[in-house]
């Protein structure tokens, strides 16, 4: 007898499948598809990243035990590891890539309004990447050095809510600052990155498009004085300059005058030379917005330890890069529900009690303890009372 969805139908009825479809259909996703549509496979690969399956052979075990289920929860047929491996073999990542990023925009939507610590009314990212270590005999096409293969994640972090607005996977030789150069850039927007963006001739550029960053100086980095502000040095902001470069390259790169916030963090005693072409709000956001940069930090150690993208599925750069994009659509997904649901729960325990409870048919909102869920009258219950009283 039918009791209802299982908790993974129910989650996947968030996603915006006609706009998957419309993705399939323009990248002739199914064009050779006999009988393991796009859909399976995206259901497929996105249950291995809830329930943490670690290869191909496990994802194709747990689900027949679960044969029963299966068609509930989107499968038409039983899963096999071999059509599932052929699968993230010939179908085209792109599609994955470009659900996800209309997941993103539906979850910074959602997200707009959050805070992140710092009063102000600029949207904020914080930009770097994280290198996945690969095996060169078994990714050949991914060689980063002489006996290693990588493959880089560069990520734009939406500091409100956490949610990654921009991602490019690339092989692990590309340098960070490259991915400059096809960031679409968006004027009154603050990027915050580390000194390996440090480039001057992109940095005007930045500012040309009147987008905001703040980034760290390099301790050769050439510059005059021009003129000081006053520094509150309680809080930890040691001067507070407009400077003007000097080196000979840098001063043609950048020809305007730039902030230079030199600030000592009460708490490690480090001293951090910042460098922004934003004059107006305080030393202190600044100094503020360097430390929230720590967020994309967190979220790459996040997706690392909590989802499948440091062992892959499969060796191709297909599979790797549609492995990665389901993954990303998987994180995006759980924030949106969260939001949706008014969850209280951290991502991590949504992560924890979905891994366990997939294959279980009650409301999603019950699934999560403690956010005042109530079954509503009138609703019966699957388990009979075994005596009458």
């Amino acid at each position: 007898m039918n009791t209802g969805k299982t908790l993974f139908a129910q989650r996947m009825d968030f996603l915006p499948w006609t706009t998957f479809t419309r993705l399939v259909d323009q990248h002739g996703g199914d064009r050779y598809a006999k009988s393991f549509a796009c859909t399976e496979q995206f259901r497929a690969m996105a249950f291995a990243q809830l329930t943490y399956r670690e290869s191909l052979r496990d994802i194709e075990v747990c689900l027949s035990a679960q044969a029963a289920k299966l068609y509930h929860m989107g499968f038409r047929h039983e899963i096999k590891r071999s059509t599932l491996a052929d699968a993230n073999e010939t179908q085209d990542w792109r599609i994955h890539a470009e659900f996800a990023q209309c997941l993103i925009v539906q979850a910074r939507k959602l997200y707009i309004g959050d805070s992140f610590g710092i009063e102000l009314e600029n949207t904020a990212y914080a930009l770097d990447s994280t290198t996945i270590d690969l095996c060169l005999s078994l990714f050949p096409w991914a060689l980063f050095r002489t006996t290693k293969s990588a493959v880089k994640m560069h990520t734009l972090l939406d500091l409100r809510g956490n949610i990654p607005s921009f991602i490019h996977i690339s092989d692990g030789k590309l340098g960070d600052v490259k991915v400059l150069d096809i960031l679409v850039l968006e004027p009154g927007t603050f990027y915050v990155m580390d000194r390996g963006y440090l480039d001057f001739d992109r940095l005007y550029l930045m500012h040309q498009a009147q987008a905001f960053f703040v980034t760290r100086a390099k301790s050769n980095t050439q510059f005059r004085r021009v003129y000081s502000a006053p520094a509150d040095r309680s809080t930890g902001i040691i001067c507070d300059q407009t400077i003007a470069l000097t080196g000979t390259t840098s001063r043609k790169d950048y020809p305007l005058h730039l902030r230079r916030i030199r600030f000592k963090d009460p708490e490690t005693g480090k001293t951090l030379v910042f460098l922004t072409n934003n004059f107006t709000v305080t030393a202190a956001t600044i100094c503020a917005l360097y430390k929230a940069r720590w967020q994309v930090e967190l979220f790459f150690k996040w997706i690392k330890q909590h989802l499948r993208i440091k062992k892959f599925y499969g060796n191709s750069q297909n599979a790797v890069k549609s492995q990665i994009w389901i993954a990303v659509s998987v994180y995006v997904l759980v924030a949106i529900v969260k939001k949706r649901l008014n969850l209280d729960a951290s991502l991590y325990t949504l992560l924890q009690i979905l891994s366990v409870t997939l294959f279980e048919k009650m409301p999603l909102q019950q699934a999560f303890p403690g956010n005042g869920y109530e079954t509503p009258e009138g609703v019966p219950h699957n388990q009979l009372n075994l005596f009458d009283y």
